[in-house]
């Protein structure tokens, strides 16, 4: 088992808490659900929510993703992962709550 991590607001997760799938407003917007290594994870904190409050952090079972897992460069060619798709409840064995 191999997990990676997505960040997301409280406040966004309520609206998903009852369907089987967990969609990212960046899937819209992007194509991919952003998600973070556990060596990513502080720095994507730092970089994009600083001022976010009650944040959620989604532990994710690579081994049970339905959807397709690239690992891509971002703007400073380190590689981070994406899914292509709504990311299926199954593969989130847990969800921690950061503040």
């Amino acid at each position: 088992m191999s997990i990676i991590y997505h960040i997301v607001p409280a406040v966004d997760w309520v609206c998903y808490e009852n369907e089987p799938v967990y969609e990212a407003a960046s899937l819209q917007t992007e194509g991919f659900i952003h998600l973070s290594t556990k060596e990513q994870v502080d720095k994507t904190l730092n970089r994009y929510y600083q001022n976010v409050p009650d944040l959620l952090l989604l532990h994710v079972d690579t081994d049970k993703l339905t959807h397709e897992l690239k690992y891509e460069p971002s703007t400073n060619d380190e590689l981070f992962p994406h899914v292509y798709g709504p990311l299926n409840k199954e593969a989130i064995v847990t969800i921690q709550r950061l503040n």
